[in-house]
């Protein structure tokens, strides 16, 4: 079976083409991806603007025609926390389902949190033991915990990378008030809520996914993409410490040319990095091991599983 797994995101529109059957990991047929920056696309009240919802709308119109043309027998569309948190997510959705046929599900942030650690675990497997597992988004960070394939704790943050990106006093370098406000904004919204996953202990495995969180790993010595998603990933906390002084004297084009950075998510990467930072901090974890799969593989297995019962 082919299916078409359409994932609006804060920064990304992306339509991922997956060959799936019972038992087997899903197979990667095509990808089609498109920037939105949605989470920057808002107005002073916090609506998604006419701009970005005629973007999303293409993209999801342009969308529908490359999965008609890969044979997608179905397609499953969700949107996260930038159409979640707009002050007019029902237009939105409206506007797109009218022009495109496409009825996209948003997700509510605990889903997102748990399908992502649905996708860890079945990476990972049942020899990981207990997951802690982060996963920093545009608008969001997600955090969940667990033994089992469900998570015993999910919860989720309005502290995304482009989110915090956007609260900068200039575009571009942040200043040393931005950090400083960032920083401690970071770490309250996070320790909040700590003790939900800090009760079960030291988790066995702490993971993360995440363009984001890949990104900031690269620049501290991970793997590259050619290596394959089979090559261990880690985010060293020594080593993110030890060159987050540099990153953030760095302008956004200085950033673009970093080893795993996009230049359209340039601006993203130091706040990202002080998410990340913070997760290891507070957590009292050395490192995270990064995981290729992310939600977009929780929402193809969740619909595998569904489709077992099913059958």
């Amino acid at each position: 079976m082919r299916v078409g797994v359409l994932d609006i995101g804060s920064n990304t529109g992306h339509l991922l083409v997956v060959d799936v059957h019972g038992g087997a990991a899903p197979l990667p047929a095509s990808s089609f991806k498109r920037p939105l920056r949605l989470a920057e696309h808002l107005d002073a009240d916090g609506a998604v603007t006419p701009e970005g919802i005629d973007a999303l709308t293409a993209f999801v119109a342009d969308a529908v025609g490359v999965a008609e043309d890969r044979g997608c027998e179905e397609m499953l569309g969700f949107a996260t926390s930038a159409v979640r948190d707009a002050g007019n997510s029902d237009a939105v959705l409206a506007h797109v389902r009218d022009r495109t046929g496409v009825e996209l599900v948003v997700l509510a942030g605990e889903d997102e949190a748990r399908l992502t650690f649905l996708a860890v675990r079945r990476w990972f497997g049942w020899s990981a033991g207990r997951l802690a597992v982060f996963d920093i988004g545009g608008g969001s960070l997600e955090i969940a915990g667990g033994a089992d394939e469900a998570p015993d704790v999910a919860w989720s943050m309005p502290i995304g990378a482009a989110r915090l990106a956007r609260s900068f006093s200039t575009a571009g370098t942040p200043t040393e008030d931005d950090v400083r406000r960032i920083r401690h904004e970071v770490r309250v919204e996070i320790a909040r809520d700590a003790g939900k996953l800090l009760r079960a202990g030291t988790p066995d495995r702490a993971v993360a996914t995440s363009k984001t969180f890949r990104s900031i790993a690269r620049i501290c010595g991970a793997a590259p993409s050619a290596a394959g998603p089979l090559a261990p990933r880690v985010l060293d906390g020594a080593v993110l410490r030890e060159r987050l002084p540099s990153l953030l004297t760095m302008s956004v084009a200085e950033l673009g040319t970093l080893p795993g950075v996009s230049p359209s998510r340039a601006h993203q990467v130091v706040p990202g990095a002080l998410v990340a930072e913070a997760c290891l901090d507070i957590f009292d974890l050395p490192a995270l091991e990064i995981c290729p799969w992310a939600l977009r593989e929780g929402v193809i297995l969740e619909r595998l599983d569904q489709l077992s019962v099913l059958g």
